[in-house]
């Protein structure tokens, strides 16, 4: 359908501007809808051979009418599954709201919404309140810093940073923006730290204060974001690779294979009813706070380092309720 919104558009401004009855043609018509004059050639030809519209030019007033006077172009043939898809992608917008990015969203919708031809060959879904949507949890960003990151991003420009991580003040940074990421209800920056001289990985809620210093750069030619981040079990990466096997209970094993949780994962399944799931990531700290959340119906059989480790935090969390 995608394909021809634009026509059809441009099919119902022809379609107005002839029932005004000021004999527009196509040169007329092509200037103020801002395409070539062929464009506006092709179209009429298209209503006047595929759509039998009765059209006609008319030397006298050097421009085009309709000779039926009741025409009406035909309703646009669309699919309602299509349909359903636009008008549920309303309601996936709200997973965005609270961002800096929700308003901008909308109104791009509403672009399309408005693109749509007003009568359709079938009716749209009539009870849109038979599906909700409920959002991730999200991070607040100030539109001042979502707007400068992003614009740096978009035209490769330097900017400067306060960024403040968790126990610690807020420290200044110059970054050169390279890639941005959504990643559970928190959007990222990668790029390259000058002040420790590698590419690093920002949050955007933790950013204090954004400036461009004016200073342009060059995306290295051997940056390749999918590349980079590889193996990764979340937003957070490292050089090296760790090969983990995990042991999860019959209770859980159900809702563990239904889900595909990571590209490398193979699982097999033990003879009590438990599975054994074996995957290959980079950075172990999204995978501990996955891990965690299964509480005992999992446990780390390798690496024997990374199994201690999550030992001595659920230890903590004992001590803690002591």
């Amino acid at each position: 359908m995608a394909k021809y919104k634009p026509q059809h558009s441009r099919l119902l401004f022809i379609d107005g501007k002839v029932k005004e009855g000021k004999y527009p043609n196509c040169s007329s018509l092509a200037e103020e809808y801002e395409v070539s004059r062929k464009t506006i050639q092709r179209d009429i030809e298209y209503m006047r051979y595929q759509l039998d519209a009765p059209i006609e030019y008319v030397a006298k007033y050097r421009g085009y009418v309709y000779t039926e006077e009741k025409y009406q172009l035909p309703a646009i043939a669309i699919k309602e599954s299509d349909l359903f898809g636009v008008y549920l992608a309303e309601k996936l917008l709200v997973q965005y709201e609270g961002t800096p990015i929700y308003d901008s969203l909308c109104s791009v919708f509403k672009k399309i919404e408005d693109s749509l031809p007003g009568k359709t060959t079938t009716d749209p879904v009539a009870d849109q309140t038979k599906f909700t949507v409920f959002p991730p949890y999200s991070t607040s960003i100030a539109p001042e810093i979502w707007d400068t990151i992003t614009s740096c991003l978009r035209s490769s420009a330097q900017v400067e940073i306060k960024y403040k991580t968790p126990e610690k003040d807020a420290v200044s940074r110059i970054l050169d923006p390279y890639h941005g990421v959504r990643f559970e209800g928190d959007w990222y920056v990668v790029g390259y730290c000058h002040l420790r001289d590698d590419v690093r990985t920002f949050s955007l809620s933790r950013i204090m204060e954004a400036k461009t210093t004016g200073k342009e750069f060059v995306v290295p030619g051997d940056f390749d974001f999918q590349q980079l981040s590889g193996s990764h079990f979340g937003v957070h990466w490292s050089d090296g690779e760790i090969d983990v096997e995990l042991r999860f209970s019959k209770r859980v094993a159900d809702y563990v294979t239904e889900r595909m949780w990571h590209p490398s994962q193979k699982i097999s399944e033990c003879p009590n009813g438990d599975i054994l799931m074996s995957l290959t990531v980079n950075h172990l700290l999204e995978l501990k706070r996955w891990l965690l959340s299964w509480g005992s119906d999992v446990t780390v059989v390798e690496p024997n380092y990374f199994s201690n480790e999550i030992k001595a935090t659920l230890q903590q969390a004992v001590e803690n309720y002591q």
